[in-house]
């Protein structure tokens, strides 16, 4: 059994959101709108279904006119731990170009390193390691 994938519905911006996250993350992206699909319930260019395969997947696709587009309580996905410090750092940074840094991404006092970042569609990362220190 594999991990948890998020699959995350945006208010219109599915493509730029996919594209924002391979930006960071790297991987590959492949996207169908309404119109591939030869589905009516949607603008035809939109997208109904998107896929981000890499180091972090992700599914996103345009929410429907029934459906609540992307809003976040109570919750944020982690990469602790999903690669090495500088890539998690690099992560960090780029997340939070036009985002929210809540805690920045350091040593704590349990001797691991961690922060919380909200990206500018919404979504709320923790991203952190144990054992090595920040890069230089």
């Amino acid at each position: 059994m594999t991990g948890i994938t998020p699959y995350l519905l945006f208010p219109g911006t599915a493509e730029e959101a996919l594209e924002f996250y391979r930006s960071v993350f790297g991987g590959a992206i492949e996207l169908h709108t309404f119109g591939d699909f030869g589905r009516a319930d949607g603008p035809a260019d939109a997208i109904a279904h998107g896929t981000l395969v890499g180091p972090v997947a992700i599914y996103g696709a345009d929410a429907g006119a029934d459906e609540d587009a992307l809003h976040m309580g109570g919750m944020f996905f982690s990469l602790l731990g999903a690669a090495a410090p500088a890539t998690l750092h690099r992560w960090f940074d780029a997340l939070a170009v036009a985002g929210r840094v809540l805690q920045p991404l350091e040593r704590r006092e349990w001797e691991a390193s961690d922060g919380q970042v909200v990206d500018q569609y919404g979504v709320r990362w923790l991203i952190g390691y144990e054992g090595e220190s920040a890069p230089a």
